[in-house]
């Protein structure tokens, strides 16, 4: 994958904001796209979907933390949690979409699945 220098500058800096957000926690999907934001340098609470038994175990938990950043996968799949994440913690959490546009922006809609950001890695050894 073709990467210029505007872009690494920008994920880096999609990672440095990521980071400072203390009292947030981070959604993802399964265990790649933790590993892969780990690699890149997301140091933050990671919490994985698919560790949980269902939807309402799910919010359940997520809804204890202040701030939740949604990265869920942007196929059909993903798209469906995210919309259905929201509507189940509207009212009981502040839900943070901005990042997952961020990133779209940042990599110009090359980066469909989280899991693909461990192609950056390189990048930030």
């Amino acid at each position: 994958m073709l990467t210029t220098e505007d872009e690494i500058k920008e994920l880096r800096n999609f990672v440095d904001h990521l980071n400072s957000m203390k009292d947030s926690v981070v959604i993802v999907e399964g265990k790649r796209d933790t590993m892969a934001l780990k690699k890149i340098g997301v140091t933050g609470k990671i919490i994985e979907f698919h560790k949980f038994c269902g939807m309402i175990n799910f919010v359940d938990s997520v809804a204890k933390h202040q701030n939740v950043i949604i990265l869920f996968d942007g196929d059909r799949k993903g798209r469906y949690l995210t919309g259905k994440t929201i509507q189940l913690l509207q009212r009981r959490t502040k839900i943070d979409l901005t990042f997952k546009k961020r990133l779209t922006k940042i990599t110009k809609g090359k980066i469909r699945f989280i899991e693909q950001l461990v192609c950056f890695e390189y990048y930030f050894v």
